[in-house]
């Protein structure tokens, strides 16, 4: 009996701490809903990164496919998808479009001469509100937007080949039809 009485709580913190960690999970990032999938694109009206080509909202409504991924110098896992962004750059129908999120000029411009710079256009988001009307929790997220300007996909997380070709590029060739 005596030992009941120490085996109960810790069986009873035991549950309590699973159901609570059961409750708190949601699953994988990428997975998160966007309430913004088939709606236009929120406005962006941001300048373009010194010395770089911007790009408008008219750019995403000007009838091809565009691949919007916010990124920053600070987030790592940008810096690993950066080959797989290279190679997306390179595919015909595409047009590849960066916003610098929650970042320096002077930074970003030094982490695209390390990894490359594989967007059209990039403009800046120096204080991170433009991420927050398009629904960006943290970096890098991904958004295809079709020619009429409206998203058809978003992706939470790094890019990765994987990624690419079985969940964007299948959400850029449903794009290209509407």
């Amino acid at each position: 009996m005596k030992r009941a009485v120490f085996i109960l709580p810790i069986i009873g913190f035991g549950l309590l701490a699973f159901f609570l960690f059961r409750s708190l999970w949601n699953g994988p990032p990428d997975l998160l809903p966007s309430v913004l999938i088939d709606k236009p694109a929120p406005t962006l009206g941001l300048a373009a990164l010194d010395g770089s080509p911007g790009f408008t909202d008219a750019d995403l409504r000007a009838g091809h496919v565009s691949v919007v991924n916010f990124f920053a110098s600070w987030c790592a896992p940008c810096r690993l998808e950066a080959d797989t962004l290279a190679s997306l750059s390179k595919k015909p129908g595409i047009t590849l479009y960066g916003v610098a999120y929650h970042d320096k000029p002077d930074d970003t411009r030094q982490f695209l001469s390390e990894v490359g710079n594989p967007f059209s256009a990039i403009v800046a988001d120096l204080k991170g509100l433009r991420a927050i009307d398009w629904g960006v929790t943290a970096a890098p997220e991904t958004f295809v937007v079709d020619g009429k300007g409206v998203i058809r996909f978003k992706y939470v997380g790094q890019l990765t080949d994987a990624v690419v070709a079985q969940q964007l590029l299948p959400a850029v060739a449903v794009s290209q039809v509407h």
